[in-house]
């Protein structure tokens, strides 16, 4: 969430940076900047009749103690005006409020100035590739086919037991997802990330916190009976764990991992696009969070970066980076790297991590700071980034190791699943 101070200051940098992301936020931060005026106002005059009222209080006492009963009993029904008073202004006040923020929660955050202007993934910007395209035999399969052929995944008995979009896994599938589950952990372990296990569901203000809500409402699963959300991935439980809490300076940064389900409705998902593993409902993913130092997170974004590549090195799969344009950047996002994994049976690429800076606009909604080394208090900075999402991932395995012979396991998951080819 922006900052109102922020928004004051700045307001015609904000209208140029959001420009990025495809939005004239002139009007949106004219109405910001009123309802901030209003509730400020009100706010005064709050505390200017809370003040009055104080000191006719303290007068109504000596005047008692003084025998003057008249103008103690004058000034005792000018203290119940008053109370009346303050009562309905800090009801304006809560209205101010809440009108306050709902404006600044219809507000995207502000992009890094490196982040390309553009309206969708077609104006990404290409920042890096890495591995050559493997060459597959003719009559090579997609994923789904393969899945078929080698008794690895179901995805007719996932529509059986739930519906579309919830595959089972079987066998050497099965194994083959839990050994990457396992490696991502540990590789995130051995780079200094904590391991928790979090809940899969969340609470409302959860969703507040890290930006899901109210953007992706429609896009969440909702146990209505208890009000809680399904979580569309680890960044939500992780990062909220910290909510309203007050940092020292010397615990920066904080770093995290952990292995979840996710689910998503992927409303509007339709097409050969969303074949398969491609695009599902639940899926598994191994996230890291990080909560750092503004002075030090873009460093740290670059790490988690470098981290990302090291893992598809081991796995040597093909893959670029994308720096995500203005009109592609996710809500919450002030820059996001996305990797993808070339699909070489489907011709394609395919997302399989964002590693993204917040910057301080979960922080702002989370109410999460440090104190400083001079006792000041500031928003840290969020970071998370997926390593990584299963499904895409073990669908460039599939494809790309496949062999006349069976599917390769790439060298790297054979200590974690007992076996080295798939037949």
């Amino acid at each position: 969430m922006l900052q109102v101070n922020d928004i004051r200051e700045n307001t015609e940098k904000i209208i140029k940076a959001l420009s990025k992301r495809g939005i004239d936020a002139t009007t949106d931060l004219q109405a910001v900047l009123k309802a901030d005026e209003e509730r400020r106002g009100t706010q005064a005059k709050l505390d200017e009749t809370l003040a009055q009222s104080n000191k006719f209080s303290k007068e109504i006492g000596m005047l008692f103690k003084n025998g003057e009963t008249q103008k103690a009993n004058l000034l005792k029904e000018r203290t119940t005006q008053l109370k009346e008073s303050s009562k309905q202004l800090q009801d304006q006040l809560a209205k101010a409020d809440e009108t306050l923020q709902k404006l600044l929660y219809t507000l995207p955050n502000v992009p890094h100035v490196s982040v390309p202007a553009g309206n969708d993934e077609n104006d990404n910007e290409e920042v890096f590739r890495e591995c050559d395209i493997p060459t597959l035999e003719e009559g090579s399969l997609p994923h789904w086919e393969l899945a078929k052929k080698y008794d690895l995944i179901d995805f007719e008995l996932g529509v059986k037991v739930t519906g579309a979009g919830f595959p089972v896994y079987k066998g050497k599938g099965a194994k083959l997802q839990r050994a990457l589950i396992s490696y991502f952990l540990d590789k995130n372990t051995e780079a200094g990330y904590t391991e928790y296990q979090v809940p899969h569901l969340v609470n409302e203000a959860s969703g507040f916190g890290t930006g899901q809500l109210p953007d992706k409402e429609g896009q969440m699963y909702h146990v209505t009976a208890d009000d809680l959300y399904l979580i569309p991935t680890a960044e939500v439980p992780v990062t909220n764990m910290f909510r309203g809490d007050l940092l020292m300076h010397n615990q920066l940064p904080i770093t995290c991992t952990g292995y979840t389900p996710c689910f998503r409705r992927e409303a509007g998902s339709y097409g050969a696009h969303v074949r398969g593993l491609n695009r599902l409902h639940q899926f598994d993913k191994v996230e890291i969070v990080r909560i750092e130092h503004p002075d030090h997170s873009y460093e740290a974004l670059d790490g988690m970066v470098e981290h990302v590549k090291d893992i598809l090195r081991e796995l040597k799969l093909p893959y670029r980076i994308l720096r995500l344009c203005g009109g592609d950047l996710g809500f919450t996002a002030a820059l996001t790297f996305d990797f993808e994994v070339f699909s070489t049976a489907q011709d394609r690429w395919l997302e399989i991590s964002s590693v993204s800076n917040f910057e301080t606009f979960q922080a702002n909604r989370l109410k999460l700071r440090f104190k400083d080394k001079e006792g000041n208090n500031n928003l840290v900075h969020t970071l998370n980034g997926s390593a990584l999402a299963l499904p895409r991932v073990l669908a460039g395995i599939l494809e790309n190791y496949q062999t006349p012979e069976g599917i390769k396991v790439p060298e790297v998951l054979i200590p974690y699943c007992g076996f080295d080819i798939i037949q």
